[in-house]
């Protein structure tokens, strides 16, 4: 039997461009969107026919905005993929969304679909930093959109928010996260901002119209976020993400696990299928990945060609130091032994036992019962740490 897949689609489309982001996405392509969506329904029918229809376990619909497309055309993405895959009756189906494309009829008919989890691109609930950022949305028409979601019938939504921008006050930060708090999303996602090459930041940097990001700075912010989330009962389960997770309901039954499934397949190095223009795709120790150009990706599906723009095969030196970088992500679980063995037949210290040594002596790794996972400074310094484990 194949191994159950995470499927990724993604939505090159937005309102407007932010100033800090780098993905592949654009505005001002409304003409396409029909013709997009006809091209990824056909590359979704064709990797799920290859593959003999197997299990899909999660589906993320992101991008870009997905909430930008009418709902029909969502619609019919996820109908290929439930055509394509086998799609598992309690699959985790997450679609990305930002304040200022939704409403709650929006929301209502994302939940007809079957979506089943949000990830809201929040951003800031401070005015002046979503102009600086360029969000084309107010912190007002944010909690709009939330609480639109939850009327829509949405019990599993996701906050986004970034930190560290320049000269960003921690008064400023600590309202953000009050709010969000007060809100009572079942999951957060906190992300440092960077100065990624070829963004308007970028360039704004570049002409001194902007500061550089401040690392000690964003530490200090990203710090307080861990303290007053974990006052407020979410669990930091991986490095930049928090959610709900076990306990009791007030009616002592089990909390359902808010963790995001699709992203913990990433982290635990499990295979998943990326569709769409520039997305990115793992199976069996070859990575993939498409074109950028959504004009591209729309000839190449329509001619019936490959939308496949290059690939790399994995050795395992490669595929070891992956798994340690992406499981120590993972802030409580860390690395197994039992999961390293299964997956490469060699255990923690053969593969990196000096490395794990070195970390451990420095306070940044800790040995427990059959895995190593990051200390609380090494969760500050976890480049410190990642950079051992490259081949």
């Amino acid at each position: 039997m194949s191994t159950p897949l995470a499927l990724y689609l993604h939505i090159p489309f937005c309102a407007a461009r932010c100033a800090y982001c780098d993905f592949n996405t654009y505005a001002g392509l409304e003409t396409l969107f029909e013709p997009y969506i006809a091209a990824l329904g056909q590359e979704i029918r064709s990797a799920g026919a290859q593959r003999g229809r197997p299990v899909g376990r999660t589906i993320y619909i992101g991008g870009g905005t997905p909430t930008v497309l009418p709902a029909e055309l969502l619609a019919q993405a996820l109908a290929a993929c439930r055509e394509a895959f086998a799609i598992a009756p309690d699959a985790e189906i997450t679609s990305e969304a930002n304040p200022g494309t939704v409403d709650r009829p929006r929301f209502a008919a994302l939940r007809s679909l079957g979506v089943n989890r949000l990830s809201i691109g929040v951003q800031s609930f401070d005015d002046a930093e979503l102009h600086w950022l360029g969000r084309i949305h107010t912190a007002a028409e944010a909690q709009a959109a939330f609480e639109a979601a939850r009327t829509a019938g949405f019990d599993n939504i996701s906050l986004d928010l970034i930190f560290g921008l320049p000269d960003q006050r921690p008064a400023t930060w600590m309202q953000t996260l009050a709010r969000a708090i007060s809100l009572a999303p079942e999951h957060l996602s906190l992300y440092s901002l960077t100065v990624e090459p070829g963004t308007p930041l970028a360039e704004r940097v570049a002409r001194g119209l902007a500061a550089e990001p401040d690392d000690d700075h964003a530490a200090l912010l990203y710090e307080i976020a861990c303290d007053m989330l974990a006052a407020a009962g979410y669990e930091q389960y991986e490095i930049s993400n928090w959610a709900r997770t076990g306990g009791a309901t007030p009616d002592r039954l089990p909390m359902p696990d808010y963790r995001c499934q699709h992203n913990l397949v990433y982290w635990r190095r499990e295979p998943y299928l990326g569709f769409g223009a520039g997305a990115h795709s793992f199976e069996a120790e070859r990575r993939w990945w498409n074109v950028r150009p959504v004009s591209e990706y729309i000839w190449r599906i329509a001619e019936g060609r490959s939308a496949e723009a290059g690939s790399e095969a994995i050795d395992q030196k490669t595929a070891l130091g992956e798994a340690m970088m992406l499981g120590l992500r993972l802030i409580g679980e860390g690395v197994s032994e039992a999961r390293l063995v299964a997956q490469f037949g060699i255990g923690l210290e053969e593969a990196f036992g000096r490395q794990i040594g070195r970390l451990a002596q420095r306070g940044l790794l800790e040995r427990l019962e059959g895995r190593v996972r990051l200390t609380p400074r090494g969760k500050l310094l976890g480049n410190q740490v990642f950079v051992e484990f490259m081949p």
